[in-house]
């Protein structure tokens, strides 16, 4: 286990600047442009993966950070340039991992280089989990996967929707329900291949925030995927739903609660995503309090704005340390007896919301305008108390995990 300290190592503070200086010099410069077209700045992508940020061996050696911080620093650092960029660049990593955590050795090695592409050729890879009518409620999932033992095949069926890169991407990780009587327990993964028919693309959003994100619906409509593509291999999900029906006849609940694990495990990333957004629009309205002068003097010297940027950094502050100590926790292999995942997204998402909101404030008119960078910051800043569970999501698991109630 690693020794908690509130100090990066050398090795670290290494690895932010290099990120800070990508997103300064790359990321930043871009963002209005991206943010207007509301198309997926594939250059950028380009730009990240020459330099190696955008790639597998990268976000691995973040993940295996043996104190947790290697991840919420990439985030913050990466959505301080911009957050639909960042996402862009990181949205595949959603689906990389989720063949890390469930895939064999040889899907591993199969899939997850499909889904980067390499510096000459970047591809993207698409995650799709949430459906119109299962958002948090991952248990009323309708997509559906049923074998075809006579072609080693699985047939899959729905719709899904909010997923990052859908449509466009060379590798799709799609979530289904194998067995609807077991809720969230009867799911398993599946990788779609690129080309594979009957999957197409279905509306694209156009959003208020993250633009540059490219998220959509993707329609399965009789998707024919090899036995090979179900990750984990079909013997292994015989054995997990065998076991998942003799935990569900003896209590229920334990499974319910179970599946929460790995969402608490995932939200202090998405914390981070916010601390980044959030930092970035207090840095803007610093600079602007300090240069910008009314009655003769710069208005940080009026306490009414002064004291919004106090509350700001400490706010910003506090959602560090939470997101720092939820991850920590989870290397650590300590539970999250209090949901302290949640509580980092949760209080780190509510930070930016109202941070970039002040921000605005700060700058009067011209932070109503685009010529400022934190009219766009505040937009993106909508997102973090949205995805990956809403702020009421988060409220309920943290009430409920106190409560000792089922998390339903």
């Amino acid at each position: 286990m690693a020794e908690f300290t509130m100090e990066l190592n050398d090795e670290q503070r290494e690895v932010r600047d290099w990120l800070h200086g990508f997103a300064a010099d790359v990321i930043r410069p871009a963002a209005a442009e991206w943010d207007e077209r509301e198309e997926t700045p594939w250059p950028v992508i380009q730009e990240a993966a020459k330099v190696g940020i955008y790639s597998l061996d990268f976000y691995a050696q973040q993940y295996f950070d043996p104190t947790g911080l290697g991840i919420p620093m990439a985030m913050e650092e990466l959505f301080w340039g911009d957050a639909g960029i960042a996402l862009s660049i990181v949205g595949t990593g959603l689906a990389a991992v989720g063949v890390l955590a469930n895939g064999t050795e040889e899907q591993i090695g199969t899939w997850i280089p499909q889904m980067y592409g390499d510096q000459n050729d970047v591809k993207v890879a698409a995650f799709c989990s949430s459906e119109p009518d299962a958002g948090s409620d991952v248990a009323a999932m309708r997509t559906r996967a049923v074998y075809d033992e006579a072609k080693d095949e699985w047939v899959i069926n729905g719709t899904k929707t909010w997923a990052t890169n859908g449509g466009i991407a060379n590798v799709h990780v799609v979530v289904a329900s194998v067995d609807a009587e077991l809720g969230s327990k009867g799911h398993a993964s599946f990788i779609v291949p690129p080309g594979t028919q009957g999957l197409a693309q279905g509306q694209k959003f156009k959003k208020h925030g993250i633009r540059a994100s490219h998220t959509a619906e993707v329609i399965l409509d009789n998707v024919r995927v090899p036995g090979s593509c179900l990750l984990g291999g079909k013997e292994k999900l015989d054995e997990r739903l065998a076991r998942a029906r003799e935990k569900a006849r003896a209590g229920g609940e334990r499974v319910k609660n179970a599946a929460m694990a790995t969402f608490e495990a995932s939200r202090p990333a998405v914390g981070a995503m916010a601390v980044g957004t959030a930092r970035a629009a207090y840095e803007v309205a610093l600079d602007y309090a300090r240069t910008r002068e009314q009655f003769g003097r710069p208005i940080i010297d009026n306490q009414g704005v002064a004291f919004q940027l106090a509350d700001m950094r400490t706010q910003i502050d506090a959602a560090r340390l939470l997101v720092w100590r939820a991850s920590w926790m989870a290397v650590s292999g300590k539970p999250f007896t209090a949901a302290e995942g949640s509580m980092s997204k949760l209080f780190a998402s509510e930070t930016a919301k109202k941070v970039t909101a002040q921000a605005v404030q700060i700058l009067g008119g011209n932070g109503y305008t685009r010529e400022y960078p934190v009219e766009r910051m505040h937009r993106d800043s909508a997102i973090y108390t949205i995805f990956e569970g809403t702020s009421e999501i988060q409220r309920l698991v943290i009430a409920r995990t106190l409560s000792g109630l089922p998390i339903r």
